[in-house]
């Protein structure tokens, strides 16, 4: 079966912003696929280049060699397959939470009575079916949350790419999250390529978890089949003598490259 998204010996190099004049690679023979219908997270120290490689994935950022492909297409500009939902707030101020569901609809030109039932359609389907009047300064950081995956989720994408979304809720609010975003993706099959920091989430959630290298040039180090059964809840999953075996074996690889991250930190301060 064709991969849904398909990195194949991606670097990304740039000029240092801190040395003028001076390259870093950030990413260096990154191999990484995400087949249709698979969730994939991938976790990594600080400043290993996660959110590059998901930028590489979106079309934002075209790697300095290697090549990208979308359902065995080479990508070229922005991957039209692909939603996108951002760690930082992505809302419109000045719209609604309606309006900000809605703006990807008009922008493709959808007519408008289907973009306003679609727009209530997801909003319920995230639990925001009341509170499609409510402006983003009106909603909680939770309720924000719900409104950024309608929104990514609305467009209907093939492959969500979504770069920590919930690393700053509260943790209630972060695990009702998580189950929503399972319930979703259940249902739809969606490929999904995660990032995120934290390996309780990613192991929780994921069907293989991969792990980077500290940087620069950072690169996958582990690959792990998380064979877990499914469906879970995230927090009850946890607890499951399988969670905390893998959880122990990533663990195991992944602690190093942290506190090498960690080091280069302090030199860097």
């Amino acid at each position: 079966m064709t991969a849904a998204l398909t990195l194949r010996d991606v670097a990304c190099t740039f000029v240092s912003k801190d040395q003028p004049g001076q390259r870093y690679t950030a990413v260096q023979s990154v191999n990484l696929s995400v087949a249709a219908g698979e969730f994939v997270s991938v976790v990594g120290p600080t400043g290993c280049g996660k959110s590059t490689l998901l930028n590489v994935g979106a079309g934002l950022l075209a790697p300095s060699t290697g090549s990208v492909s979308v359902f065995g297409q080479p990508l070229t500009g922005i991957n039209a397959r692909a939603g996108y939902m951002f760690q930082a707030e992505s809302l419109m101020p000045w719209r609604t939470a309606s309006g900000n569901v809605s703006a990807g609809l008009q922008f493709r030109g959808v007519p408008e009575a289907q973009v306003a039932a679609q727009v209530d359609e997801w909003l319920r389907r995230v639990g925001l079916g009341g509170f499609g009047d409510r402006y983003p300064h009106q909603m909680s950081g939770g309720m924000r949350k719900r409104v950024s995956l309608a929104q990514t989720l609305v467009l209907d994408p093939d492959i969500i790419l979504m770069d920590e979304p919930f690393s700053a809720l509260d943790i209630q609010t972060r695990q009702l999250m998580e189950n929503e975003l399972l319930e979703i993706w259940s249902s739809k099959k969606k490929a999904v390529l995660f990032i995120t920091h934290d390996l309780d989430e990613a192991i929780a959630m994921s069907d293989r978890v991969v792990v980077m290298s500290a940087g620069p040039a950072s690169h996958p180090i582990g690959d792990f089949c998380i064979d877990i059964e499914r469906p879970r809840d995230v927090s009850e999953v946890k607890t499951t003598p399988r969670f905390l075996e893998l959880h122990a074996a990533i663990w195991a690889v992944l602690r190093e490259e942290v506190l090498k991250g960690y080091q280069q930190q302090l030199k860097a301060a």
